[in-house]
């Protein structure tokens, strides 16, 4: 909070001195004063803030408003002559203003971030999902690195809302979220699909890489659920790629039947194990 405080504070100082540095100048440069308004009110959009970052935007609307008011004051005539009520009122017209236009900036972002993030889950959603991938196609195809992408789908998750109620059934799905948000990196984006089902695009990562990180997943949600006794598994499916070879489409479509592929063999193995048993 105080360092991104501090680099505003510094904008707002550096605004104020290009403007006024020289007396007499025909060129006025106060529009720039909304550039620091915006960047507070961005971070102030941001979900994860604290609620001292929620009032950053606020703080920084009067303090631009002040230091505006109080370059102007000092450059274009003495503080001798400048008459205290036209301070004051620059200052809170001015502040004001800025106020208005960070809450509203705040407010268009949040609803931008909201459309794009899952409500339940906190993760993204299909418009975050194909926004990044694109992103990641055209970096791979520069790079050519490979990346991955995971289709996770979760195993009997009817049987668990039907027996448990719809609760259990969300809180198994955050569990899940949770999951994957721990055992991805910043760089990687972890999106709910639709249902129980969940996409993980992983820039910069081959075929042994994603087969490690696939086991890390199983293994930690087998652990949660076996622990709070739930009758449910996930079933994973994924692809490794480079460039922009092939569409979003077409890659889901591959991880998803790979995904159907591993949840076959597990109902497999385990009529397999029960025709032994009953043997």
């Amino acid at each position: 909070m105080i360092q991104r405080f501090l680099l505003i504070l510094g904008e707002i100082l550096l605004i104020a001195y290009i403007n006024y540095k020289e007396r007499g100048s025909y060129y006025s440069l106060d529009v720039l004063y909304c550039l620091p308004v915006i960047h507070a009110a961005r971070i102030g959009a941001i979900h994860a803030m604290s609620r001292t970052d929620n009032q950053l935007p606020t703080l920084i609307a009067i303090l631009t408003a002040v230091i505006w008011s109080m370059a102007e004051a000092s450059i274009t005539i003495s503080w001798q002559d400048y008459p205290p009520s036209a301070f004051v009122l620059n200052v809170l017209s001015r502040s004001l203003t800025f106020a208005i236009v960070a809450r509203m900036l705040t407010r268009v972002w949040k609803e931008r971030d909201r459309a794009r993030k899952d409500s339940l889950t906190e993760l993204g959603n299909r418009l975050e999902f194909f926004d990044k991938f694109e992103t990641e196609q055209l970096r791979s195809e520069r790079s050519g690195i490979p990346y991955s992408l995971l289709f996770i789908d979760v195993d009997q998750f009817k049987l668990l809302n039907d027996n448990h109620g719809h609760n259990i059934g969300d809180l198994a799905l955050k569990s899940l979220a949770d999951i994957l948000r721990e055992n991805s990196r910043r760089v990687d984006t972890a999106v709910r699909f639709g249902g129980d089902e969940f996409v993980l695009l992983i820039p910069e990562t081959d075929e042994q890489a994603c087969h490690a990180l696939i086991n890390r997943i199983k293994q930690a949600t087998e652990n949660k659920f076996s622990r709070e006794g739930w009758p449910i598994s996930i079933s994973v499916g994924f692809v490794t790629d480079c460039g922009r070879r092939r569409s979003a489409d077409e890659i889901l479509h591959e991880a998803d039947m790979r995904m159907y592929s591993d949840k076959k063999s597990k109902t497999a193995s385990s009529l397999g194990y029960e025709a032994a048993a009953s043997g």
